[in-house]
């Protein structure tokens, strides 16, 4: 089966700080790929490069066969990108903002007003009409999401996107990623909770210092670890356990 992800010896350093240490995996159609480290491990710098935000120093990033250095409109194209903070044109309304995507990507009026309009109905969004400016953070992150979704792209990146989301919409956001990688997208997405790539992802790469220090399915990590929860597993591989938490905690 043909990767809609291949990343191979990725690399992207500032100055002295090397950020993402030459990082190689793939992500096949209908797969849900979970990318854990603790924080400054390098996840949002890797999605960053994934999505052309930040330009790599070494390596080569392929998204449905396409090289994103030699192409990358074609790329972006074909995928949606859900940030950990959305930024938004604050003095559009969020119904003019759906609209404005939707025609840069070329959509049927009538396929983005229905798609819209299901959307809406599931995030429950009745706020449309307010400026976007005016809007909390988990009302960015409806808008946003929706504004992805509604393309329904080949390839999905989301960096902690139920962030922010109440426990309707996160279950709704959860169920839907499920939904379109079981027909044929590939999804891309960094968690802090691990409960929910535990869940949700078929196979979870863990970085740890730019470097990719673990990768498989949930069975083979835990065969390959000895552990049987993800927590353990990633406390483990990236330099802590049980033993070191409780001594934190009994110190407190």
């Amino acid at each position: 089966m043909n990767e809609l992800v291949r990343v191979s010896n990725l690399k992207k350093d500032f100055g002295k700080v090397i950020a993402v240490n030459s990082i190689n995996f793939g992500i096949r159609p209908g797969e849900i790929y979970g990318f854990l480290g603790p924080n400054g491990a390098g996840k949002t710098t890797t999605i960053r490069m994934l999505t052309g935000i930040l330009i790599p120093t070494d390596g080569k990033i392929e998204i449905c066969g396409i090289d994103l250095e030699k192409d990358p409109i074609s790329v972006k194209s074909q995928i949606g990108v859900v940030p950990d903070e959305p930024k938004l044109y604050e003095n559009m309304t969020g119904q003019e903002f759906l609209e404005f995507i939707g025609s840069i990507f070329s959509m049927k009026k009538e396929e983005m007003v229905k798609k819209i309009s299901e959307l809406c109905d599931a995030f429950e969004i009745n706020f449309l009409e307010k400026f976007i400016g005016d809007y909390s953070h988990g009302m960015k992150q409806k808008l946003i999401l929706t504004s992805v979704l509604m393309r329904k792209p080949r390839v999905i990146f989301l960096d902690e996107a139920t962030v922010g989301l109440d426990a309707k919409s996160a279950k709704i956001l959860k169920m839907l990623l499920r939904k379109y990688a079981d027909e044929g997208s590939a999804i891309f997405m960094t968690t802090h909770v691990l409960e929910i790539a535990e869940k949700m992802c078929d196979r979870i790469g863990i970085i740890k210092d730019g470097t990719i220090v673990a990768e498989g399915s949930l069975s083979e990590l835990r065969s390959k670890s000895g552990q049987q929860s993800l927590e353990d597993i990633f406390l483990n591989l990236t330099g802590s356990n049980e033993e070191e938490v409780k001594e934190i905690i009994d110190n407190l």
